[in-house]
């Protein structure tokens, strides 16, 4: 039983440190194929002038691009 106690304490801890990590960077949680990317497309919306809200999301993402830690 202590095994399994075990176990089951250090899979519950990893868990928490990967939620703790995807807190503190504000990272979206990607693959590792690549996703459209991959097939050359640059981006999900394919409009000329997107919408202000999609606008707003792209500075936000570049704002944390130009500022992660690593």
């Amino acid at each position: 039983m202590s095994t399994f106690l075990l176990t089951f304490v250090i899979l519950l801890l990893v868990v928490v440190a990967m939620a703790v990590g995807y807190l503190v960077q504000r990272k979206t949680i990607s693959g590792s194929c690549g996703g459209l990317g991959a097939i050359g497309v640059e981006k999900a919306c394919d409009c000329d002038n997107p919408c202000e809200k999609r606008q707003a999301r792209m500075k936000k993402e570049q704002f944390w691009q130009d500022n992660k830690i690593i």
